[in-house]
């Protein structure tokens, strides 16, 4: 298991380390809290 940044879609601020299986190729995508946008938006996995 190894950590990724998630993403804001919004303003881009890296808000959130989520854990993620190594066997998982495709990029993690959730709808989290964003506490610079003030609401719930599209958190994506960067590199």
């Amino acid at each position: 298991m190894k950590k990724v940044p998630l993403n804001c879609e919004k303003c881009g601020m890296r808000n959130y380390h989520v854990p993620k299986s190594n066997q998982h190729t495709t990029r993690l995508a959730l709808k989290k809290f964003c506490a610079t946008c003030q609401m719930h938006t599209l958190h994506k996995e960067s590199k």
